[in-house]
């Protein structure tokens, strides 16, 4: 059950209850029997912590495998930096077979 905070604007006395979130607000004042209590507005009492809440944390469907499950990840950014090199770098020049004339 939340608890709620209430402010008496007649007499100033300020009282936190706990109630059903169903249950009617409370009106009089538990000290003077004013009906000037009013449901003050506050923060809420709890955080969140951690990485975040993300969309994709709740939907349903398929989940997405772990790294090491299955076949084994391949690396696409060290692929491409392999690739570039080999590229970029010329091939070395064949050295000509020593002919032989005996």
């Amino acid at each position: 059950m939340p608890i709620y905070a209430y402010r008496c604007s007649t007499c100033g006395v300020e009282k936190d209850v706990m109630q059903k979130m169903s249950a009617d607000s409370l009106t009089t004042c538990p000290e003077c029997k004013a009906e000037t209590f009013v449901k003050q507005l506050t923060a809420p009492g709890f955080q969140l912590k951690g990485s975040g809440w993300y969309a994709t944390d709740f939907k349903g469907g398929a989940k997405p495998q772990p790294k090491d499950a299955g076949s084994p990840a391949k690396d696409v950014t060290a692929d491409s930096a392999s690739t570039a090199k080999t590229e970029a770098t010329p091939a070395p020049a064949a050295k000509p077979a020593a002919e032989s004339t005996s």
